[in-house]
């Protein structure tokens, strides 16, 4: 009986191999089956699928649909001047170049300078947006669009020189391609971006890359950037003003600067362009209401020294002369506590309470002075365009 169970267990076992053998055979006859029919190894297979794939998680012809498509409505502008120039170097006077780039100036003298940069329609009568820096001094404006290869003379509807914003005006029979601005909230870290413009007025350059960073302060030559796209899409001088485009077409930022390390470059959100747009186009600036303080947080040392209970607050450094702030009684070394009895905490949320407020409306400073509490009502006011 026993002899009888080894014969059947190792009958069973042979039987189990032998199947296994044929099935893996029937495999492998299949796989190399398979590379028969399409001509190609293994190997040759996999570099096919890669190349296929392009970008993860993109199509291989999706970037080039998204330019075909967005190219025909990004413009070149070209900007003469009259002024005391540093050289003939056209990207000369964008501050970005000059700021990251540190170049000599040359001896200064009288001439017309040409300055290079940017923009793109956003609506099919000509209206087009590009940054202030562009055009800003221009004594003539020139908008080169691509499928018509024909220059337009374009004029100054609006722009804003703490925002780095303008709009432009072309007039045109007919209507141009234009692209659609898109929410900039949406996109997030590690998405793709595509960036086309004319940098070194090589025109309809396009660059790929992905969002590297959201909501970053970039000062520069005096201007304080607050809320900017970093993209590791390469940004040149010439770049300013064109659009910086999602996967759907939409543009989510203006090209706006490059820094001297490879692979960083920023944009203005559209966020920040849908905010004030009707302002620029109907107003030709951005209407904000104003205090006229310069102002400074409350540090640890300052509150020791004025015996304050915390550093919530803000202490006014400066009053602008002729400012609502002067008008209504403020001085330099006061301690702005309250607005409309609500605390202050600091120089950044007295900021964003004054852009809530309506031009003209009375508001309640509660002000720490010689260590006595005043209150002061000030009617807000409109920021000069010559303020900045």
């Amino acid at each position: 009986m026993a002899a009888l169970i080894r014969r059947i267990v190792l009958l069973s076992v042979l039987t189990t191999f032998m199947a296994g053998m044929i099935v893996f055979a029937a495999g492998c006859s299949a796989f190399n089956n398979r590379d028969a029919g399409s001509g190609l190894s293994a190997s040759e297979n996999e570099n096919s699928s890669n190349t296929q794939q392009g970008l993860p998680g993109v199509n291989s012809e999706t970037i080039a649909d998204i330019v075909k498509k967005a190219g025909p409505a990004v413009v070149q502008i070209s900007v003469e001047k009259k002024t005391a120039g540093y050289s003939s170097d056209p990207f000369f006077n964008d501050p970005f170049f000059r700021n990251f780039f540190g170049t000599t100036p040359q001896p200064q003298r009288e001439r017309t300078e040409t300055g290079l940069g940017s923009g793109f329609i956003i609506s099919g009568d000509g209206y087009i947006l590009t940054n202030e820096h562009v055009i800003s001094g221009a004594d003539k404006i020139t908008v080169t669009v691509q499928d018509e290869n024909k220059d337009y003379p374009a004029s100054l509807i609006g722009a804003d020189y703490d925002l780095d914003l303008a709009v432009l005006k072309i007039q045109v029979s007919q209507e141009l391609p234009s692209l659609k601005l898109g929410d900039s909230e949406k996109i997030e870290v590690g998405n793709w971006v595509i960036a086309i413009g004319n940098p070194y007025g090589f025109d309809h350059t396009v660059t790929v890359g992905v969002i590297s960073a959201k909501q970053r302060p970039v000062p520069v030559e005096g201007r304080y950037y607050k809320n900017l796209l970093q993209t590791d899409a390469a940004i040149n001088p010439g770049n300013s003003g064109g659009p910086l485009l999602n996967l759907q077409g939409d543009v989510v930022g203006i090209n706006t600067a490059v820094a001297q390390a490879q692979g960083i470059g920023f944009a203005i959100p559209t966020s920040t362009v849908h905010s004030v747009l009707n302002d620029l186009k109907q107003s030709g600036k951005v209407i904000r209401p104003w205090l006229g303080i310069q102002m400074h947080d409350i540090t640890p040392d300052i509150a020791e020294y004025f015996a304050l209970d915390s550093t919530e607050g803000v202490m006014v450094v400066g009053v602008v002369p002729d400012s609502p702030a002067q008008r209504a009684g403020l001085i330099q070394g006061d301690i702005i506590l309250q607005i409309d009895k609500k605390t202050v905490k600091d120089a950044n949320a007295l900021a964003d309470r004054i852009k809530g407020v309506e031009i003209g409306q009375k508001i309640s400073l509660t002000v720490y002075r010689e260590r006595a509490i005043v209150s002061i009502t000030v009617e807000v006011g409109e920021k000069p365009n010559d303020f900045q």
